[in-house]
């Protein structure tokens, strides 16, 4: 009976079955495991230990424990690989790989850098011991988001992973309709908007984000403080064409630009375009300073604005604001006829 049960391909939800974020699945096969995701829970005050799940060989030292798979760059899918032995491998996007590389620098202690492993390729099969890993690219506020479909010993796994159908690859949504990986044992479906949104409400697409942000930006008459994350691709891209559109500069920081070329795509806003400004705040020169970034500096300076010069473009500028562009723009004084826009996304 033993071997039987051994010869099964197992799954077990350790987190994520009856709360939002935290994400963690082991995944067993003849006498091997992976672990799908290894989230920090959204409820969690910090990042520390504490919030582990119960696991054994995460110091490294299991050879039953062959890896982690990450779908996406999101603390509550990844967070807590802060945790774990640099020794096992991680598998996930080879851009979201160096767009948390990227961010690391400027985020706080404890942010995690993955491992070095596996780097997914939409479509093409990556196999792991006794399991075949299939990742497929997803439509996501993460940039590189994939998900997974896992199979060993004549069984398979499909896990969704976030996805959404109201992004800018939302196509990457509808082939996945049309063209679903076939013989699925088992389905593993996120849902963290089920039941917060009515059914009589449509989310927005970025399309719509775009177009209000144009009716915003042009009813303003200062400058414009779009509130959002750097790493949300899709709706930087956004507020970029809004500001395109409306004949506006969008003026971005360092850490910004550092993830956008991190993300190796020419074809997504970067600091040496002229639409595009570059702007360190006070707090980001000290960190420039203290850590000798001025290799990174100097790669996003062709398009460097000083606080000097804010005064005289807030008509035609819109700031990816940053909580600590604050006290720059109150000593630069060009808040005058501005607007603040709180820009987030909930998947």
């Amino acid at each position: 009976m033993n071997e039987i049960i051994k010869k099964i391909m197992r799954a077990c939800i350790l987190r994520g079955s009856s709360q939002i974020g935290g994400s963690c699945v082991a995944i067993e096969s003849l006498g091997k495991r992976l672990l799908v995701e290894f989230g920090l829970p959204l409820d969690a005050e910090s990042n520390t230990e504490q919030y582990l799940p119960t696991i054994p060989g995460l110091d490294g030292n299991d050879s039953s424990l062959l890896g982690v798979l990450i779908s996406h760059p999101h603390l509550d899918h990844f967070g807590l690989l802060a945790h774990i032995a640099q020794t096992i491998p991680v598998g996930m996007g080879a851009a979201a790989r160096r767009i948390l590389k990227a961010a690391g620098p400027f985020l706080p202690v404890n942010w995690p850098i993955p491992a070095a492993g596996w780097s997914y390729r939409s479509g093409h099969r990556i196999d792991i011991g006794p399991f075949s890993v299939t990742p497929f690219l997803v439509d996501h506020s993460a940039y590189d988001a994939y998900a997974l479909m896992i199979e060993s010993d004549g069984k398979s796994i499909f896990y969704s992973g976030d996805l959404r159908s109201h992004g800018r690859k939302s196509k990457l949504f509808e082939r996945i309709l049309s063209h679903p990986p076939i013989n699925i044992d088992t389905l593993l479906l996120e849902g963290s908007s089920l039941g917060r949104i009515s059914d009589s409400t449509e989310s927005l697409t970025e399309h719509d984000v775009e177009n209000q942000l144009v009716q915003i930006l042009k009813a303003t008459e200062g400058m414009a403080l779009i509130h959002a994350s750097g790493q949300n691709i899709d709706r930087v891209v956004s507020i970029f064409k809004a500001s395109k559109r409306t004949r506006r500069r969008l003026i971005i920081d360092l850490y910004t630009a550092a993830i956008l070329e991190a993300t190796e795509n020419p074809n997504l806003p970067q600091s040496s375009w002229p639409e595009i400004a570059l702007y360190v705040p006070q707090a980001q020169r000290v960190q420039v300073k203290e850590n000798a970034w001025f290799e990174l500096l100097k790669r996003h300076s062709t398009n460097r604005i000083f606080i000097e010069n804010l005064p005289e473009m807030v008509e035609r500028s819109t700031l990816l604001f940053r909580p600590l562009h604050r006290f720059d723009l109150e000593k630069a004084r060009c808040l005058s006829g501005a607007v603040y826009v709180y820009s987030v996304t909930v998947n």
